[in-house]
Order: C-alpha cells, then sequence, then structure tokens
C-alpha cells in the first residue's frame, strides 16, 4: 500500500501527477510493503533534512524506514522540476529516478555502482530511462 500526500502549495506539474509511484513501489519493494510518499517543496524538505540529518540544505529526496515493510519518502517536486530542467530530462523522469532511488534505500542499499545499475534496470522496465 501506497499513501501519497501533496505539502506543496500548488499542484506539482504533470510529471508529478503521471509518474507511476505505487507501481514502481510495489516492484521494488513488494506488496506487503507500507509506503508514505510526500510531495514536498524545498521548506519541508530542508526542515526535515535540519532535523533528521542535521544538514541545512533541501534535498531532492529523503528516504526514512520505519520498520522493516515500513518506510516514508519525502520527494522535493521544486528541486526535482529545476534539476530536470538543468539535466535536459523531463520532470516526470527527474522524479522517477528520485522516486527509486529513494525506495532502494528503503531496501537497505547505499550509493555504488550496484544501487545504480538497480536503479537504471528499473527505470527501463517502467520506460522512463
Amino acid at each position: 500500500m501506497i499513501e501519497i500526500r501533496t505539502t506543496v502549495r500548488r499542484a506539482p506539474h504533470g510529471g508529478a501527477r503521471r509518474t507511476p509511484y505505487e507501481r514502481l513501489a510495489k516492484a521494488v519493494l513488494g506488496n506487503a510493503y507500507v509506503l508514505s510518499l510526500v510531495l514536498c517543496g524545498d521548506s519541508l524538505a530542508r526542515r526535515i533534512n535540519r532535523s533528521h540529518r542535521k544538514k541545512d540544505y533541501a534535498p531532492n529526496v529523503l528516504s526514512f524506514p520505519l520498520g522493516k515493510k515500513e518506510g516514508e519518502i519525502f520527494l522535493n517536486v521544486r528541486k526535482a522540476e529545476r534539476e530536470a530542467r538543468a539535466y535536459g530530462t523531463t520532470a516526470k523522469k527527474r522524479l522517477a529516478l528520485l522516486f527509486v532511488h529513494g525506495l532502494y534505500h528503503l531496501r537497505g542499499h547505499d550509493h555504488g555502482d550496484t544501487m545504480e545499475r538497480l536503479e537504471e534496470k528499473m527505470l527501463r522496465r517502467f520506460e522512463l530511462l
């Protein structure tokens, strides 16, 4: 099960609405995982990062495992949209990459070649690369 909450003032652009969050989450975490996804902006992302990681910047994604089969992801839609423009990709593809990145962190993966290969494989599977 995935619960999606939006905390940004104006509705996210099309990329956020069209990203297949539930299907991606089930593919990476399985059907029994309970995931809360918060679509947020810079302010909330910075506050969460400051309070939980003692870092003072607005990250693009934050993942928090809450148990073996439960977790929460904060996806900074505003930063993802800026990054998409800077990297010459679509907001949908950038949001999908960041979301999948967060999902693999919840599965226990750390940054590195293995995680990048898993992300790429999943994004190709969903035609999001």
